[in-house]
């Protein structure tokens, strides 16, 4: 037998695991049983953490000797395409948030080897929205024909779950709490409304003071279950976010029979389709005006609710897995060819 046959089909490389940061490690750890029925897939992890020059040279060498027959960069560590051959490398970019920062040295830095020289280097790039796939072609100008559109899917475990709403004192789920998750504006939003307000995630101390006076709960180091319940307890969701790359909380939402408010710009409309009330994230007042809408018209918060069923059909996990597995093929055949 030789090298390469003895090489796994399929190598997924995932960044060295975080206990706050875990999104990309679920998506693929659920498609693996579907995927797995066709091709011997093998994970390797980075070998140190996303921070400072030399330990991600490490990495880069690392995964020189961890190759596969095609090799799938899962995410966040872009740079690990530096230690793969090109034309067997398949990168999967979450979102281009990054080109935000307000460093522009450090975007600059970021822009070079975090966006321009992978998407040049690999052979195959997928995005998880059209959103984020106009965002690559704008910042890097490489080929639409080289970029395929596979979204996340909505988890299974998510069914729906008949609530009774409160429109007296609704309980209003709000996820995460990094800055673009625009957690101050929301809860600027919310001051007027007779609600109970539950926040996922870690609050710092503006926040908890901003909360002072209200009626909320916070939490924090939850397990998916426990995110489960929560949907299905709550009465709406708001997630109004300034940036998104995809959007699953606005799925998770649908799937269990939650009308949600969220952003009328990046990703969300695209994800939320006709299931959604969108709003102005910038402005407290439209925030504001969104989430009342819902509390107080029966009709249109229904409607939400049925739409939201219909739109998270388009994303089941096994269309997801197909399309994986439709891209494997591709690379497989080609580089076979090469």
């Amino acid at each position: 037998m030789s090298d390469v046959d003895r090489l796994a089909e399929i190598v997924w490389f995932f960044r060295k695991p975080y206990d706050f940061h875990f999104s990309i490690e679920k998506i693929f750890n659920g498609l693996y049983p579907s995927i797995s029925k066709q091709y011997t897939i093998k994970k390797e992890l980075a070998k140190t953490y996303s921070g400072g020059i030399l330990p991600r040279l490490r990495s880069i060498l690392a995964v020189k000797h961890q190759k596969g027959k095609v090799n799938h960069v899962t995410g966040d560590v872009h740079y690990l395409v530096f230690g793969l051959p090109g034309k067997s490398t398949i990168l999967t970019i979450h979102d281009l948030g990054m080109m935000n920062h307000p460093n522009y040295i450090l975007r600059f830095f970021l822009w070079i080897f975090w966006v321009w020289l992978p998407v040049r280097i690999a052979r195959y790039i997928t995005t998880i929205s059209e959103e984020t796939r106009q965002d690559i072609i704008k910042y890097t100008r490489c080929p639409e024909s080289k970029i395929t559109v596979i979204p996340n899917y909505v988890d299974p475990n998510f069914k729906p779950v008949n609530k009774t709403f409160n429109n007296r004192c609704p309980i209003i789920l709000h996820i995460g709490t990094a800055p673009n998750k625009n957690l101050i504006r929301t809860i600027e939003a919310i001051k007027r409304i007779e609600c109970e307000f539950w926040v996922v995630g870690k609050l710092d101390n503006r926040e908890r003071s901003m909360l002072s006076g209200l009626s909320y709960k916070a939490y924090h180091g939850i397990s998916d279950e426990q995110l489960k319940v929560l949907y299905e307890k709550c009465d709406l969701l708001s997630f109004c976010s300034t940036l998104e790359g995809f959007g699953l909380p606005i799925l998770e939402a649908q799937a269990i029979g939650r009308p949600v408010v969220t952003s009328d710009l990046s990703s969300m409309p695209e994800v939320g389709g006709e299931g959604a009330c969108y709003v102005d994230p910038y402005n407290t007042e439209s925030i504001r005006d969104g989430i009342q809408k819902v509390i107080t018209d029966k009709k249109y918060r229904e409607n939400l609710v049925l739409e939201g069923f219909k739109n998270v059909e388009k994303y089941q996990i096994e269309a997801v897995a197909e399309s994986y597995i439709n891209l494997y093929k591709r690379a497989l055949k080609e580089n076979g060819k090469s």
